[in-house]
């Protein structure tokens, strides 16, 4: 639309105007609302917590409160609205106020010419897992977005929430600012926060404090178990101070690691993490220790990487549907490559073991027919429907994991960037642009061209060889990259002795039951499939030994016989055997390196 100049201006100072009073009139609104929450836990045992909320500062006539259907961090949609039980609405004078179910995750209250409202409801809880509330006879969990209503499009407005724990429990773990001194009553800015700050609660173990950069690390958690503490706060401190190196700034007064007791997962938030943990289990050896911090590292780098260092599609999130993003493969994918170097950079894990963890990696994802279907920019997209590991449990998986993917792009791209300014700047310069001018400068998240556009940037070059393996199906060529590192990798597949059906199957019920079958191999183009009953091997009654022994016993061009029984009776399956091939995908150190070479692996592995 075109303007001409003798109106341009007083068009500009109306819109300037309207635009100041509307944004005034937002803030006094968000200013005048107040939401204060108290949660209660009467019986344990029930597996329910008591919410109540006070909130005042209303100004129309109907309210939609809302629950969202995610918690940032986990990338699914969680049904956290179905757990919201009896709920019940009331003004300032208990009467009753009518309230309906509008959609899945939303309560309209008709509160008419009410400005204040309580309104109580239980949450019923589950299981032990960091993205949904549990609570159990000794202690308890508070996932926020399950727990607390927000009013539709005031997510700006701060909240109070105070905990009344159960007899006995005398600790709250949480990242929340605690309000006045008092024990158990916190405050958010915002719901953003609030939601981004889980909360424990019960007999809690604090290990002891450290701080980095004068900023104090807190671990408090449930029943940490029986290990050597000292050491391995020791060892934290490590892995912490190798993150905070990379960025050089830490955003927050204080981080809490929130051990939730043997459970599932772990989930980053803004200055905390909660983590399933149980230090007698894994602490006590070697490769759990390393497996643990590599794990808590995750989380933390996270901070950075995913929090802050955000695809533009984190930010603001979208409560209701969830904030889908072809990014995930930096976000998470990046992270995980920083969780693996941060051992090695604290030294607490060889460069040995680095080249064996990444070749695993490879390996991994080398394997696993997904990658001929479904690209790393897509396997992020889609975590919503195939979960952040893919479809693994389908039989023919076409999905894979940014997991897997994401931190070998991370090691190639540091090498490429590494490799293009003679050393002189690594993976770790894209990080700290994106963190002080995205979120620094402009407190928001970078679209994937800006992270292109970065990333060339610092490399000083165009990378399209690279961020073809981020769009297409193109198979990285590893050993051009692993090159510019003085490293070799091996990409020659070998044949493995023996005769290849690719079954495997166990005694279920005194009966040879299918449980994997390998894509594209023997057995698979002459359909057999998972959860098939082998009766026979050969004439013989099936067994795990007689199956075991064709990959010793037999050779490719053998036939073997099986006879399985389906829903129409007995069925014979002929199968020509044939050759295994395995690529290893081995990582070792190059003879001869070039100068260049030889700074880029000391720089690198900080030998």
């Amino acid at each position: 639309m075109r303007i001409f100049k003798s109106l341009q201006k007083s068009l500009f100072s109306r819109l300037t105007f309207l635009l100041f009073f509307a944004l005034s009139a937002a803030q006094a609104n968000a200013a005048n609302l107040k939401m204060d929450f108290t949660v209660s836990m009467e019986n344990p045992a029930s597996g329910i917590y008591q919410v109540q909320l006070n909130c005042s500062g209303l100004e129309t006539k109907q309210t939609d409160f809302k629950i969202p259907v995610w918690m940032p961090g986990y990338y699914q949609i969680m049904d956290y609205a179905s757990d919201v039980m009896d709920l019940k609405v009331t003004d300032l004078t208990g009467k009753s106020v009518k309230w309906e179910r509008a959609n899945h995750n939303t309560w309209r209250v008709y509160n008419a010419n009410s400005s204040a409202l309580k309104i109580s409801y239980g949450v019923k809880t589950s299981r032990s897992f960091v993205a949904t509330n549990f609570l159990t006879s000794d202690h308890g969990f508070i996932a926020p977005p399950g727990t607390f209503l927000h009013v539709a499009n005031k997510i700006n407005t701060p909240a109070t929430v105070r905990i009344i724990p159960y007899t006995g429990w005398d600790r709250v773990a949480t990242g929340l600012t605690k309000m006045n001194n008092e024990s158990f009553t916190f405050y958010a800015e915002d719901f953003d926060v609030l939601y981004d700050s889980p909360i424990l609660i019960g007999k809690l173990e604090e290990l002891p404090s450290f701080t980095v950069k004068g900023v104090p690390h807190y671990f408090i958690g449930y029943k940490l178990g029986d290990f050597d503490k000292a050491a391995f706060i020791a060892d934290l401190k490590k892995v912490v101070e190798a993150a905070v190196k990379v960025i050089g700034d830490v955003p927050f007064k204080n981080y809490t690691f929130i051990g939730i007791g043997p459970g599932r997962g772990g989930i980053e938030h803004i200055n905390s993490s909660a983590v399933s943990f149980s230090g007698s289990d894994a602490l006590n050896t070697v490769d759990g220790r390393r497996s643990v911090l590599s794990f808590l590292g995750h989380e933390y780098f996270h901070h950075y990487n995913a929090k802050r260092i955000r695809p533009i599609e984190l930010g603001p999130f979208d409560y209701d549907n969830g904030s889908k993003t072809n990014m995930l493969w930096v976000a998470e994918g990046v992270t995980t490559y920083y969780d693996e170097m941060l051992l090695r950079w604290a030294g607490l894990e060889s460069s040995e073991d680095i080249f064996k963890n990444f070749s695993n990696t490879i390996q991994s994802y080398e394997n696993s027919p997904g990658r001929y279907f479904q690209t790393v920019s897509q396997a992020s997209y889609d975590t919503w429907s195939d979960g952040p590991f893919g479809r693994k449990e389908e039989e023919v998986n076409k999905t894979i994991s940014y997991y897997e993917k994401g931190p070998i792009l991370a090691m190639m791209l540091d090498f490429k960037i590494r490799h293009e300014t003679k050393n002189a700047k690594t993976l770790d310069d894209v990080m700290r642009k994106l963190y002080f001018d995205y979120y620094k400068k402009l407190n928001r998240g970078y679209t994937e061209a800006e992270f292109k556009i970065v990333c060339e940037g610092i490399a000083g070059t165009k990378l399209d060889e690279f961020f073809s393996y981020v769009y297409t199906l193109t198979t990285p060529d590893y050993t051009k990259y692993f090159d510019y590192a003085g490293l070799a990798i091996d990409v020659s597949p070998k044949p493995m002795p023996g005769g290849w059906l690719g079954v495997k199957a166990s005694m279920q019920n005194k009966i040879l039951t299918v449980h994997d079958v390998e894509w594209m191999s023997p057995a698979w183009l002459e359909g057999v499939r998972r959860n098939a009953v082998i009766s026979k091997i050969n004439d013989k009654p099936a067994t795990v030994d007689l199956l075991n022994s064709i990959n010793k016993d037999y050779k490719d061009g053998d036939l073997v016989k099986l006879e399985i029984l389906n829903s129409k009776g007995t069925v014979q399956v002929p199968v020509i055997l044939g050759t295994k091939r395995d690529t290893s995908f081995e990582i070792t150190r190059k003879p001869n390196l070039s100068p260049l070479q030889r700074t880029i692996q000391k720089s690198w592995l900080r030998e």
